[in-house]
């Protein structure tokens, strides 16, 4: 709040303007970051021709520093948009479906200048600075309920999950290698110094034998796949709901967080047993 603060001295706020939210809703931004989103909400205010910035207007200065802008211009085919429709409602179902994602605040399959064809925007609620081992099984759920989704709904996958699987491996060889999150290697740290938890780093470490690279690789794979077949049972269960959802993104190509819970709540209840949660959990949240 002190960091936004200082950036909305030059920039006349709207009366209504609320500080704590748009402080709530950037937990984790740098300093440049907020500063950009404020500036970026300055050029939204001018380009509306108002004389004081929204919080609609930061929000959509959030997005814009997050994904890019707009580029309404990059036409997709029918098959395309329902396949982007159906991957970005699964990103968001699984987030709303596990117990300790980040609530999803908007669903979009416009594509964005940064390249994606759609995104899912997730808004912390608070900094986070420790993060359990179930917190981050569910970070790996909600980045591959794009491609699980395209399973269920479309039995094949597309090219759009890539950078999705790029960072769930990133952070499943950062759990095995770095935070000491796999019973087969137990409290050991295998990440590099230089490179940290990449693979490379692991590969180049003259110390690590053939065999514990092996058990490395074999654990992140474990992790990975896991959560993939965690979040296509999730999807199956909830697949009224992700039609719902997805039917929605395909009418106004852009809906709020609210509109995950809204799909689940009008689609049938599922079976008792049917939640895909871990066996201790209980049932109860950006993604290209």
């Amino acid at each position: 709040m002190q960091i936004l603060k200082i950036h909305g001295k030059d920039v006349k706020l709207a009366s209504d303007f609320d500080l704590e939210r748009a402080a709530r809703i950037t937990a984790g931004f740098s300093g440049a970051d907020l500063a950009n989103a404020m500036n970026e909400a300055a050029l939204g205010a001018a380009r509306r021709k108002s004389t004081a910035v929204t919080l609609n207007d930061f929000e959509a200065a959030i997005e814009r520093v997050v994904a890019g802008s707009e580029k309404k211009s990059r036409v997709m085919n029918e098959q395309e948009r329902t396949t982007v429709a159906y991957h970005e409602s699964g990103h968001a179902l699984v987030a709303e479906l596990v117990p300790h994602a980040e609530p999803v605040s908007k669903i979009s399959i416009i594509p964005h200048s940064r390249g994606a064809l759609g995104y899912t925007m997730q808004m912390p609620t608070e900094d986070r600075y420790l993060l359990t081992v179930d917190e981050l099984d569910d970070r790996i759920a909600v980045m591959l309920g794009g491609r699980a989704a395209e399973v269920v709904e479309f039995a094949t996958i597309s090219t759009g999950a890539s950078d999705d699987i790029m960072r769930a491996t990133d952070l499943a060889r950062r759990m095995v290698t770095e935070f000491g999150m796999s019973d087969k290697l137990g409290s050991v740290r295998y990440a590099g110094q230089q490179l940290q938890y990449s693979r490379t780093s692991v590969e180049d470490n003259s110390q690590i034998s053939p065999e514990t690279r092996q058990v490395i690789d074999g654990e992140v794979q474990r992790l990975v796949t896991e959560q993939y077949k965690r979040a296509q049972e999730l999807l199956k269960t909830h697949h009224p709901a992700l039609k719902i959802l997805a039917q929605q993104l395909l009418k106004q190509e852009t809906v709020s967080g609210s509109a995950v819970k809204e799909a689940l709540e009008n689609s049938p209840s599922p079976g008792p047993a049917a939640d895909g949660t871990h066996a201790e959990e209980s049932p109860q949240k950006v993604h290209g």
